[in-house]
């Protein structure tokens, strides 16, 4: 039996020189006005061109699409939903024509020719396309939409009333009332132009509101949480409050910076990450706090368990985790049990350590659900060792793509441990967890093969030629042609 992993162990590679790991930060960039069959509009390209520049001058590795066609704008989101499986960070900002159809929002491409929503449903882009195109980014994903429009004939869309149709506000990029208001999973932050159910100013100069206060605060060395609020306050006094930007998503615990020196501070732990920040972003964490805002107290916590930090303080960030787990904090829960498991800032109690785990883990927390499958393994914190239990929570948090539970699960199948699963699962859940980025994980495929069975290893080589990392023969050896495609698959460019 395959030693299992309850958390990240990072391993140190060797001092050999390593090839340079692929882009960090990706953006899409689209900007779409000359449409053919529904008016046209006047500055979404300009206000693509102005972000794509401003986040390629900030580090970003950008692809521009301008008024492309539909079938080109869908190779190129594929295309890019591919090479975020190795980026830090995904992002993807969208301008032009969006319609909300039963509750789902669509984004229209310039050669769409529709007749009816059914015509929107097939031919358009959704939200969630967008969404899966970031989802595989190892740390942090974001949309955006400066779109607003819904569809205001009801059943079928009336292209010649559109067309005659003026704005129901002068200068506005909708007809009718926004954007339905999505629900993107936790790790992805989805920013929409205005609020759901409101429209959005095209504007007067050279950019819309939304658009311009966007490239003058992304190069600015601000936490991203505090930077999109940035960016609402200041189309809020644009608009005179006609417009206000929402965003929508619940952000990891680490912080992000999309600019500046401290743009690296998401790859560390979350305790230096927090304490790292600038004293003044503290103190607005601190005002967000006391709004309660969660993601703020977590923050703070983090600081305050910094034992390297001046600040520490485990008392308090633990008064600040049962704040933030008692408003529904799935991270501040599981973090909160970790204290309780250890007597850090409480006093030992590993019945509530095991509650806090299981509510985080109900809300699908997939270090929770990672933890409970290696408690329910191994037995502990009063839980009698059930193997069976520990599986479902390990496929759970597997298929949330946790790191550490890929690896548990696949050794399990390997194992034979698994019913009605095989090698070619195991490899599945390996490769991905080679695309998270998962160091241990690497080091092990890499250094150690002989852990798997060779069916296992020739289910990996198989998987890795799917996706073009490998060509040579399947033979379940490891070898140099094995090897390079490894590292590919893991993000490291030759």
């Amino acid at each position: 039996m395959k030693r299992l992993v309850k958390r990240l162990v990072v391993l140190v590679l060797c001092a050999l020189p390593f090839p340079a790991m692929a882009s960090e930060r990706i953006a899409l960039v689209i900007g779409l006005g000359a449409y053919q069959t529904v008016p046209a509009l006047d500055n979404p390209v300009n206000d693509a061109r102005g972000v794509g520049e401003t986040l390629e001058r900030i580090g970003f590795d950008v692809t521009t699409l301008i008024d492309v066609p539909g079938e080109t704008l869908r190779a190129e989101v594929d295309d890019f939903a591919f090479r975020s499986e190795t980026a830090d960070l995904a992002l993807i900002y969208y301008a032009g024509h969006g319609v909300e159809v039963q509750g789902e929002n669509f984004l229209i491409p310039i050669d769409a020719d529709v007749a009816s929503n059914r015509d929107i449903q097939r031919v358009s882009l959704s939200l969630n396309d967008l969404l899966a195109a970031v989802d595989g980014a190892r740390r942090m994903r974001v949309v955006i939409l400066d779109s607003c429009r819904d569809d205001p004939f009801g059943g079928a869309l009336d292209l010649d009333a559109l067309a005659q149709r003026p704005a129901a506000t002068p200068g506005t990029r909708s007809t009718g009332g926004g954007l339905a208001p999505p629900s993107p999973d936790r790790g992805t932050l989805v920013a929409f132009a205005a609020r759901d159910g409101q429209v959005a100013l095209d504007g007067t100069g050279a950019h819309s509101p939304f658009a311009q206060s966007l490239i003058d605060a992304l190069p600015q060395p601000v936490e991203i949480s505090l930077m999109f609020r940035q960016v609402r306050d200041a189309v809020l006094r644009q608009t005179g409050n006609l417009q206000e930007p929402h965003t929508y998503g619940s952000l990891s615990g680490t912080p992000f910076f999309l600019a500046g020196d401290q743009v690296q501070l998401a790859s560390f732990d979350p305790n230096t990450a927090w304490s790292e920040i600038p004293r003044d972003q503290e103190s607005q964490l601190a005002s967000l706090a006391e709004t309660g805002d969660t993601r703020s107290m977590v923050g703070l916590a983090y600081m305050r368990l910094n034992a390297a930090d001046p600040r520490y303080a485990p008392e308090d960030a633990a008064a600040l985790l049962e704040r933030a787990s008692r408003a529904g904090s799935a991270e501040a829960q599981f973090e909160l049990g970790q204290l309780y498991e250890k007597g850090l800032g409480v006093a030992q109690d590993q019945a509530r350590a095991l509650e806090l785990y299981r509510a985080a883990a109900d809300q699908g927390f997939a270090d929770a659900l990672n933890d409970l499958g290696f408690i329910h393994f191994q037995g502990g914190l009063g839980v009698v060792r059930d193997p069976a239990v520990a599986l479902r929570y390990f496929e759970q948090a597997a298929d949330l793509r946790q790191p550490q539970a890929m690896y548990n699960f696949a050794a399990l199948i390997d194992d034979g441990a698994v019913p009605g699963k095989g090698p070619r699962d195991a490899a599945k859940y390996l490769y991905r967890a080679l695309r998270t980025g998962a160091e241990d994980v690497f080091n092990v495929v890499r250094d150690h093969p002989d852990q798997f069975k060779p069916e296992t290893r020739k289910a990996l080589q198989e998987r890795l030629r799917e996706v073009g990392f490998y060509t040579s023969v399947i033979d379940g050896d490891f070898g140099a042609g094995t090897q390079r495609a490894i590292r590919a698959a893991y993000g490291l460019a030759e």
